[in-house]
């Protein structure tokens, strides 16, 4: 699914093969808001025109148009790490609530470095035995990293 972007929403942007249009609806508000348009180049003008009109009802009805995001979400983990990433904030001296802020900064927009080490050892019959290593980095990003299994 394409997401279109217009002020401070999101919208989907998907085709109803059925009906012959494309449409979509604003995302992440508990309002149902809809658009459509009869070809992909019309529908960022459709949501766009959505969102205005979203706005202005609620203006209308004298109420607060919803926003996307409040910038609040519960996160569940084990006590464990619980327990390590309060420890952490104290020993840091900052709250939890910035651990978590940086924690999710650096797993969504920093590179991660992964250190590859390979150890291998050749045994010949009449010759001692020689064991090397070798070592690299590399810049992952985390997307890439999470999909190694251990």
């Amino acid at each position: 699914m394409d997401i279109l972007k217009y002020k401070e929403y999101e919208g989907s942007a998907t085709i109803d093969m059925a009906r012959k249009v494309c449409c979509g609806k604003i995302l992440f508000i508990d309002d149902v808001v809809t658009f459509e348009a009869s070809c992909p180049a019309d529908l960022q003008i459709e949501f766009e025109s959505a969102v205005d009109d979203y706005i202005e009802t609620c203006k209308e009805l004298k109420r607060e148009p919803q926003k996307p995001f409040k910038g609040q979400f519960n996160v569940r983990v084990s006590p464990e790490l619980h327990r390590a990433a309060y420890v952490k904030s104290i020993e840091v001296d900052t709250s939890l609530n910035d651990i978590m802020v940086q924690a999710l900064q650096a797993f969504l927009f920093n590179p991660a470095i992964v250190n590859h080490n390979v150890r291998f050892t050749i045994a010949e019959e009449d010759r001692p035995m020689l064991t090397m290593l070798s070592s690299a980095s590399t810049v992952a990003n985390w997307e890439n990293v999470s999909n190694v299994h251990h």
